[in-house]
């Protein structure tokens, strides 16, 4: 499976923007997906999760209530809604699949994942 991520852009502070991730070949309809960012010269971090039937969800904290990690299995698409931008959400944004449950503890960490996109940039200005 290729996860093909879009949706990013140049934006102003407070401003909101919506990102995709959809398969180039394949299905991910049964798959955890999440969200990870990797500003310059820092370490790809976590962003939010969603389980393969939406039915969970989990997120950083420094994201919680800004975004929304969801899904249409009937469109094979996975979204991150990011309201309220600031500069600091300045980042590549990257999507992740694997297989089995979504369990907080390993949602966060980069090797639980088969599958990656090859990244959107999202730019916020002050």
């Amino acid at each position: 499976v290729q996860l093909q991520a879009s949706g990013g852009g140049l934006v102003q502070a407070g401003a909101s923007l919506r990102l995709s991730c959809a398969p180039s070949g394949g299905t991910i309809t049964s798959y955890t997906v999440s969200w990870f960012r990797q500003a310059p010269g820092k370490e790809r971090e976590f962003v939010a999760a969603i389980s393969w039937s939406g039915g969970s969800t989990y997120y950083a904290d420094s994201v919680k209530g800004r975004f929304t990690v969801s899904r249409d299995n009937a469109k094979n698409t996975v979204y991150l809604q990011m309201n309220t931008l600031n500069p600091e959400d300045t980042a590549v944004y990257y999507c992740a699949a694997g297989q089995g449950a979504l369990i907080r503890i390993t949602a966060t960490q980069t090797g639980r994942y088969r599958y990656w996109g090859q990244g959107t940039q999202v730019t916020v200005s002050s």
